[in-house]
């Protein structure tokens, strides 16, 4: 079983298994290294708190086990051979993974990015010598949408264009790339509507942080284009289901407006918001100056 098992990971391009031959099975298991084994020990103290939504406790666990990762010597970037290569690259994967889904589930975009960066190059830089995760995508397309979230549309382009074309047919890539042709024409109401059919869980905080952004876009058109709504009318635009969000929206957001009567008045908010004077005198003699300046240098 162990030279078979060998010999088709070989083939397979994966390194041998860390087994070699003797003993009464026909096998034995090599020793696992002591860092290796310190880190796996912390990691599953890690994950029980993670289960446990202790993020305090996880926080302090991950900097515990990003500082021991430091010790392997097969990780990225120096990928040096190792007799526990696979083990090492794999725990240290699903470590970045856990902390990429703990900055989403403790709102910090921050974290989120710093661990994208150092989880990516197990993604891109492994294929071949450690199985693919699971994770791969999901945690992929959270970053487009993280991207899209923060309106960074070139790097959303840029990311989208190093994953491989079979990755677009993923559930988790297609909604990002839906997503962000939906924002770009201006479909808000197709953008709203997405936030109740997100692929993974951890999709929802970064689509309410979409779905705010897109809210207060349409609310800014609103109020320009209106002087009042009806309050059902204002609901089915902002996409809300009930009087009490947009009353809770409009407090919060909109202090400015005023529920009155079954209307939502934005002419208080017109009124309130000072016109600027055009400086008109003063550009063109801007303008005549550069253009004296100019017939100079010529």
């Amino acid at each position: 079983f162990g030279h078979r098992r060998w010999n088709r990971e070989r083939r397979g391009g994966l390194p041998p298994s860390p087994l070699k031959r003797g003993g009464r099975g026909g096998r034995v298991v090599v020793p696992m290294d002591p860092q290796l084994t310190e880190v796996t020990q912390l990691f599953g103290r890690f994950e029980a708190a993670f289960v446990g939504n202790d993020f305090p406790t996880c926080n302090n666990l991950l900097s515990q086990l990003k500082v021991l990762l430091t010790k392997f010597p097969s990780l990225p970037p120096s990928f040096q051979e190792s007799p526990n290569a696979v083990q090492e690259l794999t725990v240290a994967r699903d470590i970045y993974e856990h902390a990429v889904v703990l900055s989403v589930k403790t709102e910090d975009q921050d974290a989120f990015e710093r661990d994208f960066f150092q989880l990516k190059p197990y993604y891109t830089d492994t294929r071949g010598i450690i199985p693919s995760s699971p994770q791969e995508y999901p945690i992929m397309g959270l970053n487009l949408l993280r991207l899209l979230v923060q309106n960074r549309i070139a790097e959303f382009h840029t990311e989208l264009e190093l994953l491989p074309t079979s990755a677009l047919d993923n559930p988790c890539i297609k909604h990002a790339v839906e997503l962000e042709q939906s924002f770009m024409e201006g479909a808000y109401n197709r953008v709203l509507s997405a936030r109740q059919a997100v692929p993974h869980e951890t999709y929802v905080y970064f689509m309410d942080l979409l779905a705010k952004t897109v809210r207060d876009e349409i609310a800014g058109c609103s109020e320009k284009a209106y002087d009042h709504l009806s309050v059902d009318d204002a609901k089915k635009i902002l996409m809300f289901s009930s009087d009490r969000e947009l009353s809770d929206y409009v407090t919060e957001e909109h202090p400015d407006w005023e529920i009155k009567d079954g209307f939502v008045f934005f002419q208080k908010a017109k009124d309130s918001a000072p016109c600027k004077e055009i400086p008109s005198l003063q550009l063109i003699n801007q303008t005549l100056s550069y253009a004296r300046e100019l017939e100079r240098i010529v």
